[in-house]
């Protein structure tokens, strides 16, 4: 897959996307509508109207014909009752696999496809510990402190994205993983002490693994190159790169090889001035004892 000529902005949270309501410009969009139409044969063939199946489900009839209609992404949960109440002996449940993707927000699933590409992949975090590294009730904590923040429902959605980008640690043929994180981002307590505690034995193991460096950058070094703020680089299978770079509201992608010459220079520089993998993981077991 090669890598878009135009850069474009996107959250890797995808906190800009509605819950659960689908895009029409999506490219998963068909599959949303396919699995809708299923739903709607099975209905029809048990004699129930939209309304009466929502009554049935839980859900009002409005909701129901979104979800026929292809304008609704049905949850896990809808398609298990819906599967019992319909009698379709699991063909409706097994559904899910289709539309599982598709639960995630778009600019999700455009980071999660670079990534499933990748051949090697090196990220610079400096205020949390980075994504692709985190537990899941770590992130959930994370997502929790958002301001102005985000419902439950758009929490756990965006908590399953994430934690669907991690499958690069155990894809065939293994990628390259390296990842560099400022000494704060191993002592803020994000969710708790508890919380932070296992986060910091995730990092400990991860970091155990033959194709992931992790090194921690110590706050007393003079010198880092890190300040602009994060950064991913991704060299994808096709030969290409890819980067990005966080800011507040958005991210953005960039394929332009002088942007991406500074990208790689510059993470290059953070990883020299960071403290070697080995160190690195003697650092976090250290703040661990002290946490």
């Amino acid at each position: 897959m090669g890598a878009d000529s135009n850069a474009k902005d996107f959250t890797t949270d995808g906190a800009d996307e509605p819950d659960w309501e689908a895009d029409p410009d999506d490219d998963s969009r068909p599959v949303i509508v396919a699995v809708g139409r299923q739903i709607k044969l099975w209905r029809v063939s048990a004699g129930l109207s939209q309304a009466e199946f929502g009554v049935a489900l839980g859900y009002g009839e409005n909701q129901i014909y979104k979800v026929e209609a292809g304008k609704r992404i049905p949850r896990p949960e809808f398609l298990d009752k819906a599967d019992r109440i319909l009698g379709a002996g699991g063909k409706i449940a097994e559904m899910k696999v289709d539309i599982a993707e598709a639960r995630y927000p778009k600019k999700v699933r455009d980071v999660t496809k670079l990534e499933a590409e990748a051949v090697e992949l090196g990220a610079y975090g400096n205020h949390n510990v980075p994504g692709l590294l985190q537990t899941e009730e770590y992130a959930r904590a994370l997502f929790d402190v958002r301001r102005p923040p985000f419902t439950p429902n758009d929490r756990e959605r965006y908590v399953a994205a994430r934690m669907a980008r991690q499958a690069i640690f155990d894809r065939t043929p293994q990628a390259t993983l390296t990842f560099v994180q400022e000494e704060v981002t191993l002592r803020r307590p994000i969710g708790g002490r508890m919380v932070l505690r296992r986060q910091l034995e995730h990092l400990l193991e991860r970091g155990q693994l033959r194709h992931v460096e992790i090194q921690v950058m110590p706050t007393d070094r003079e010198d880092r190159a890190g300040m602009g703020g994060e950064l991913e680089v991704v060299k994808l299978r096709d030969g290409s790169t890819v980067g990005w770079t966080v800011g507040q509201l958005t991210s953005r992608v960039l394929s332009d090889p002088k942007d991406i010459q500074i990208l790689e220079m510059r993470y290059g520089i953070i990883r020299s001035q960071a403290l070697s993998p080995r160190e690195s993981l003697a650092f976090i077991e250290k703040v661990l004892g002290e946490t």
